[in-house]
Parts: C-alpha cells; sequence; structure tokens
C-alpha cells in the first residue's frame, strides 16, 4: 500500500486518531483532519499535530474533509451512520479502521482476540505468557498502544498480541491473523450497529481471511459456533466449560484438559487460576490454547496463569469496611458482564447498575438478580428506563449520581455482603470512560474505609 502524495481523511484527534497522523505523515502521505470538538479545544495536540512532518489541513466537522481524499481512517468511537461517513460511502472512498491499516504494513504474526467479553483478560494473559515463555511480544490494539504505533517502529516483536473491538473489525477488509479468538457474542453496541445480527457478523469477520494453515479458536458454549465452524477455512479449536471437546479445551471435574488434534491430551490445575468466575475459567483456556499454539511449554503456561492476578476494573476488589466487600466491575459495561460478575459471587449482593444505555437486554438479568442480589441501585442517565424493566424483581432505588448509589450501598450493607460496581451500561454520561469511573469508585470505597 502506498500512501505516499496521496491525502487520508483522520476523522478524530483521539489517541488513535494522533497514532494515525503520526503514521501518516511517515510516509509521505497528505493529511486532512476533524473531530467534532471544535480547533481551538485541542489544545496541546494542536500544536502536536502542526509539527508533524507532513502536508496538514484542518477541517471543520463535515464533509469538506473528504475533499480529494484516497482513504478515510476514523476513529473506533465514530459511528457507521456518521453522516461524514456515509458521504465517503456514497462517493466510494475506502473506509479503513486504524486497525486494517497498522495491518496492511505488519511483518510480525498477528494474535486478535475478539467477544463482547473477557477480550481484555485474555489478551492481557497471552501476552504475560509469551513473555513468561521468553518471547518479544506487543500487546495492544483496542487496550493500550495502538497497533499503528507498533507498525511505525522496526517490527522487533515475536508476536502481536491485540484485542480487537467491533469498532475496529466494521472497517477492516484483509485483516489476516495467524491465530484469532473470539470468545463469545453477547447484546452489545447495538446503538453503534444497528441491531445484534449485524453486531455479531461484524465479530465473526475476524475469521474472514484466515486460511487452513491459521488457528480460529471459539466457545463451542455459544449457540452460533457449531454452524460458523462449518463455514472456516482456518483449523478450529474450542474451549468449553460445561462438556468435553474433541479438540480444544474442557472442564474436567479438577483440571483442565486440552484435547489436541492428534489425539493428545495435556492436563493443567485448576488451582493454578487466581480469577473469581467460571467466566475467568474460560478465558484462562482461551489464553492457554493460544499459547500453545504460539510454542508455550505447558510449565510456562502454568507459571504465567498463577502469577496472573487479573484487570484493573474487571471485578477487583476495591476494599473492606465492616465485614462488607467492595468490588469494581466497572469494565462490565453490557449485560453479559454483569451475569459474568454476578455468577462469581455466592454471598448476597447489593448491586450498582446504570450509566448511558447501550440496548441492553437487562430483563435476561432478572433470574439471576432474583438468585444472587438482595438490593438493585439505579443510578446515572438509564436509570428510571432499567427501573422499568427489572425494578420490581427485588428492593430497587434509583438515585441520580454513581457516588450517592456507593454511600446509600454502605448504608444498606451487612456484614457478609457484597456491593458490586457491575454498571451493564457506558460511561460516558458521568465520566470520561469506565476507568474514572472505576477510579472514582475505588476512592468512595477508601474514602467509607478511612472513616
Amino acid at each position: 500500500m502506498d500512501l505516499r502524495d496521496k491525502k487520508v481523511a483522520v476523522i478524530g484527534i483521539g489517541k488513535t486518531g494522533r497514532a494515525t497522523a503520526h503514521f501518516l505523515a511517515a510516509q509521505g502521505a497528505r493529511i486532512a483532519v476533524t473531530d467534532e470538538k471544535p480547533t481551538a479545544a485541542w489544545g496541546e495536540t494542536l500544536d502536536e499535530l502542526r509539527h508533524l512532518p507532513a502536508e496538514l489541513t484542518l477541517c471543520p466537522y463535515g464533509p469538506e474533509v473528504l475533499a480529494d481524499a484516497a482513504w478515510v481512517v476514523p476513529s473506533p468511537g465514530v459511528y457507521p451512520a456518521n453522516p461524514i461517513l456515509q458521504e465517503a460511502i456514497r462517493r466510494k472512498i475506502p473506509i479503513l479502521s486504524e486497525l486494517e491499516l497498522a495491518a496492511r504494513f505488519l511483518s510480525t504474526p498477528l494474535l486478535a482476540i475478539t467477544g463482547t467479553n473477557g477480550k481484555t483478560t485474555v489478551t492481557t494473559l497471552i501476552g504475560e505468557i509469551l513473555r513468561r515463555s521468553g518471547k518479544k511480544v506487543f500487546v495492544g490494539g483496542n487496550i493500550g498502544a495502538p497497533l499503528i504505533g507498533y507498525v511505525s517502529g522496526p517490527q522487533e516483536a515475536d508476536w502481536v498480541v491485540v484485542e480487537v473491538s467491533s469498532f475496529q473489525l466494521q472497517w477492516a477488509e484483509t485483516l489476516h491473523p495467524r491465530i484469532a479468538l473470539l470468545l463469545n457474542v453477547t447484546s452489545d453496541h447495538v446503538d453503534y450497529h444497528g441491531s445484534f445480527n449485524a453486531y455479531r457478523r461484524i465479530k465473526e469477520s475476524i475469521f474472514s481471511q484466515q486460511t487452513a494453515s491459521d488457528l480460529a479458536i471459539l466457545n463451542a458454549d455459544e449457540p452460533s459456533t457449531e454452524a460458523l465452524i462449518g463455514r472456516l477455512a482456518a483449523r478450529s479449536e474450542s474451549f468449553s466449560s460445561t462438556r468435553a471437546v474433541s479438540r480444544g479445551m474442557y472442564l474436567a471435574k479438577d483440571r483442565l484438559v486440552r484435547a489436541t488434534a492428534d489425539g493428545g491430551r495435556e492436563e493443567y490445575p485448576l488451582e493454578m487460576i487466581h480469577l473469581p468466575g467460571r467466566h475467568n475459567m474460560e478465558n484462562v483456556m482461551a489464553a492457554v490454547m493460544a499459547a500453545r499454539d504460539c510454542g508455550c511449554s505447558p510449565a510456562h503456561i502454568v507459571d504465567a496463569v498463577a502469577a496472573f492476578r487479573g484487570i484493573a476494573h474487571r471485578i477487583e476488589f476495591a476494599g473492606e469496611k465492616d465485614g462488607v466487600r467492595y468490588y469494581d466491575d466497572s469494565k462490565g459495561t453490557n449485560v453479559g458482564a454483569v451475569m459474568r460478575a454476578l455468577q462469581s459471587f455466592t454471598e448476597p449482593i447489593i448491586l450498582l447498575l446504570g450509566g448511558r444505555d447501550k440496548e441492553g437486554d437487562f430483563e435476561s438479568l432478572v433470574p439471576l438478580i432474583r438468585e444472587r442480589v438482595r438490593e438493585l441501585l439505579l443510578f446515572g442517565e438509564a436509570r428510571e428506563k432499567i427501573s422499568a424493566r427489572i425494578g420490581q424483581v427485588v428492593p430497587t432505588r434509583s438515585i441520580p449520581t454513581m457516588k450517592e448509589a456507593v454511600a446509600l450501598a454502605a448504608e444498606h450493607a451487612s456484614p457478609g455482603e457484597v456491593v458490586l460496581l457491575s454498571p451493564g451500561c457506558a460511561s460516558f454520561d458521568e465520566f470520561r470512560d469506565y476507568k474514572e469511573r472505576g477510579r472514582v469508585f475505588q476512592e468512595l470505597v477508601r474514602t467509607l474505609e478511612r472513616r
């Protein structure tokens, strides 16, 4: 792909947009940049862009950015229905995600992980296993560093391990992972993709460019997996926490078993896993299969898994006060994540749920709420909408802010109970992102502990 003297329109000047602009400048491209925020609000980013060694045009947020553009690179949060993207489609200007653009210049083997839940945990764990095995690895994508930054350098890693969101896959045509994982697909981002079926098709597209020499890893407990495997060109392995599989990993009493294609069998001790919940057992199985295909030994895998304590804001212990334990699952931004969090505890739960709705199927939570939640505290922009749908299942209160919800939970909780922030919603009504929401929650818990 030759970018020299070609004009590329970059929509959005966040971390991904800035990294893309730097890469394009190094490739000799002409760059047009736009953002919803007026240029007066760009701050230091404006100076950074103006110092790029490239022809740079700053455009108002509209179709002007598309003039003479050979390609368009939108930031992940730009909806497909965005008028600029729709105009690009009308003009037949190719749209590439940053990940797709980077992948066209990638010379390192690619290991890509997608799914509704568990992506960050599995991506991070695979990176840890590869490092423990002595391999050089780049870990990034939808978490951490954009892939475009890696391809701007010498590309010295043995493996590139990237978390891939549906936003990135939306505009990816030639992405070719050597190993691709689809962990699960539950309702999420329907507001972005238009329907659940469209969302699922985008997730499954991670396998579309694989060949017979590649590996596809899937969840055997997902209803659509069997039919999907029949359509894949890649060889496949699957994982299950409910039944044995002929090729892949499964739970067998007190151990995890990996059944290989040649009829072999490997066993891994369950006690190596220090993360709560059956879903994390599944995450570990997916990571083990990927790591084995990368050439990691079982011994290195066991050591890395045993040392792994999870990721921030994903069912993370935040503190304890008066016999009540507080957990931060701010990364649980969809209903499927809330299900997994609830399944991780046997103690009575006071559940903090709310934020900005992403058209979540909250009714599907009813059986678990009835079984495990003693009180439901709803906060944020979606609180009344959620209350109308599931507010009659257990005692429920609606509170404007998360801070007020934490204070009320501390007031109502009894020793031996769990206060769980697992919002099931985006954070953007009250916070910059899920990380800020989680940090604020943890600080509120620390304030409780100091009293």
